[in-house]
């Protein structure tokens, strides 16, 4: 889990989805704004549709969390917001779906990295 600061909340999360620029995978879209601090905040958006149970979705939020630590300090700061798409379904207990779902997170810090 990452601290409260590099997380956002409901209403900047509403904010990056109205005014951002998306990137697209195949599972997940990336929402991002530039924002005024000197380190890059994050966010993931899992429906009760993807993942059935709390204790999966709540497996999944953590697995991102873990891999944008490495993304937090940046010089240019960013908003940045996951969203899975609703066609995607998630299992904790299915290793290709984690396996998958990784490597389409790491897919699209890749992408916003090169971007910036």
């Amino acid at each position: 889990m990452i601290k409260k600061i590099y997380r956002l909340s409901e209403n900047e999360v509403k904010k990056v989805l109205k005014y951002s620029k998306p990137f697209f995978s195949y599972w997940a879209v990336a929402n991002y704004t530039i924002n005024n601090l000197s380190y890059n905040r994050f966010s993931i958006i899992l429906s009760a549709k993807i993942v059935k149970n709390n204790v999966s979705r709540n497996f999944f939020r953590r697995k991102v969390f873990d891999m944008v630590k490495q993304y937090i300090s940046d010089t240019n700061g960013k908003d940045i917001v996951f969203v899975v798409k609703k066609q995607t379904k998630l299992d904790k207990k299915d290793f290709d779906s984690i396996t998958a779902f990784e490597k389409d997170i790491s897919f699209l810090l890749k992408k916003l990295n090169n971007n910036s």
